[in-house]
Order: structure tokens, then sequence, then C-alpha cells
């Protein structure tokens, strides 16, 4: 039972803009080692995510740059299994990496969160976030904070493990299968009438509210389409359904995210008011399909 869990945190939609990481290392089933670091962005912060996680720009004020992180986090990642809970940390450091150029970490990888879909039949299809399944197992732990999430993505595992009796070699298999192993899924219902979609029941992100808004590059009926096939409910409108606001690249970038079009100001309405929707750009919402279908 030896793993890395990891977190991160983002100071806007780009999901590269990492400005904390929090690792800690899993040995024989225990906390041995934590680590954790602000990191410096060299981008602009969105208030929103200022909101999320409370980190500002000027607590990132001589932090170090992810670059120079990375030999720090490859002596965790390199050779061990990385938990993350979905892989929305995992597309983030996978774009990091791309930022700068930097080659990829030898690590592999563990959605905690399709672990606690199999684990518990009531997170089969929805309420699988990371404060939901910690608040099952009894896990306290202060949300948004990079360490403190990697450390319970961790306990997530452990306690998965303790559940099921799968060790991590095991549910690296697992993952790859049918949430229900005696059932065979049907593939997405797809709702082809406008822009709307159901997901697919057994794609990664089922249970995942999703909304398009500003030029996208690739057509909006395509974009629902991938959305659909790794489990996204696809919706025209932003509402207290929504979980996650996909925004053209271009949209993202101009006047570093000043012009925000309706939805997206409705949506930062809604995480103000406390409701969990993910902000990021078309090009990260493309990795994360990608990433999707590695897993499938």
């Amino acid at each position: 039972m030896d793993f890395v869990a990891i977190d991160v945190e983002t100071a806007n939609a780009d999901m590269a803009s990492i400005c904390q990481i929090g690792v800690a290392k899993y040995i024989s089933g225990e906390l041995a080692e934590e680590w954790s670091s602000l990191v410096d962005p060299k981008d602009y912060f969105d208030s929103i995510n200022i909101t999320i996680h409370g980190i500002t720009e000027e607590d990132v004020v001589g932090k170090p740059t992810f670059p120079e992180l990375v030999g720090q986090l490859g002596s965790f990642l390199n050779g061990s299994v990385s938990v993350s809970h979905t892989h929305f940390d995992r597309v983030s450091i996978s774009r990091a990496l791309t930022k700068y150029g930097l080659s990829d970490f030898d690590t592999t990888w563990l959605d905690s969160a399709l672990v606690a879909r199999r684990a518990w039949q009531e997170f089969a299809r929805s309420g699988y976030g990371l404060a939901n399944v910690c608040n099952k197992i009894g896990h306290e732990f202060k949300h948004h904070d990079a360490l403190e999430d990697a450390k319970a993505s961790g306990r997530v595992l452990l306690a998965a493990i303790e559940k099921t009796g799968l060790d991590v070699d095991a549910w690296l298999k697992r993952i790859k299968k049918p949430i229900d192993p005696a059932s065979i899924s049907s593939g997405a219902a797809i709702k082809r009438a406008a822009i709307k979609r159901d997901g697919n029941p057994e794609g990664e992100l089922y249970g995942e509210v999703i909304v398009f808004t500003g030029s996208l590059e690739i057509p909006r009926k395509e974009a629902a389409d991938l959305a659909a096939s790794i489990g996204c409910m696809v919706a025209e409108s932003v509402t207290k359904k929504t979980t996650m606001l996909v925004v053209g690249d271009q949209d993202i970038s101009r006047l570093a995210g000043k012009e925000k079009s309706s939805k997206h100001l409705k949506a930062e309405q809604f995480i103000q008011k406390g409701q969990n929707i993910r902000i990021i750009k078309e090009s990260d919402f493309k990795e994360l399909v990608r990433y999707a279908e590695i897993y499938a």
C-alpha cells in the first residue's frame, strides 16, 4: 500500500496556472512524508479562484515557479503510483509541464474518485466529490488546501482498500472495468436536440453537469458529444445544477479574463454563494477527454 497523493490549486481558469502543490507519501498504508509549496504561476489571479482557495498574487511573491519545483516533485512522483481525486490535478500537472517544455513524470496515475465510485454504491453515479466521500469515511480536512486535499485523497484510497480488500495494484485494474461488473454499459445516451446531452453512465466524469460558453475552437455540438462520452450531462445554461463551465481559450486570455460572458459571470455568482463549479478553458477540457480515453 505504497503510493503518493497529490493535489494542486490554480490561479485562474488555465489549468497550468498552478499556485499551490501538496503531496502526501504513504508507505504501508501510513502517512510517511508530506510536502507542500506555494507556486508563482507567472500569471494573473482570478478573483473567483481566490474565493475558492484564498491564495492571492501577494502570497506567491518570491515563491518558486513550477520549473523550480519539478525536481522535488519528481522525487515523489517518479517510480510511484500517484493518486489524485478526479484527474483535474493530473491534467494541471501535464499542462504545466507542457507550458514550460518539461518532460513528463514516470508515474502511474490512480483516480481516487473512480475508486470511490466502485467501492461505495451510493457514490456510483453521483456525490463522489472529495468532501462527500471524506464525510462518509469520517475524515475531516480543510478543503481547497492542496496538502489537505492530497492527504484526503490518500485516505479515500486507504478506506476503499480496507472496505474491499483490493490493494493498489488491484485498484489500478478495477477502475478500468464497469462500475457494476455484472452490467454492460449501453454507452452515452445522447439527446441531440440542440446542445443538451445525457452522459455515459460509465464515463469518468458521470454526474458532472457541463456548460460551454465563448468562442470554441471545435463546433459546440462536437464539444457536447465529447463531454457526454466521458459522462457529463451537457446543459445550455448555467443553473444551480451546473458543476463545470468550459470557456473558449481566447475568451480566457483576452484582457486576463476581465471580459466575461453572461454564463461566466453567472457561474461566478453561484460560486460566491457556495456552489461548487469548476471553470476551465477549452484546451484543458480537451485534455480531460484525452486522459479519460486513456483510462477507458
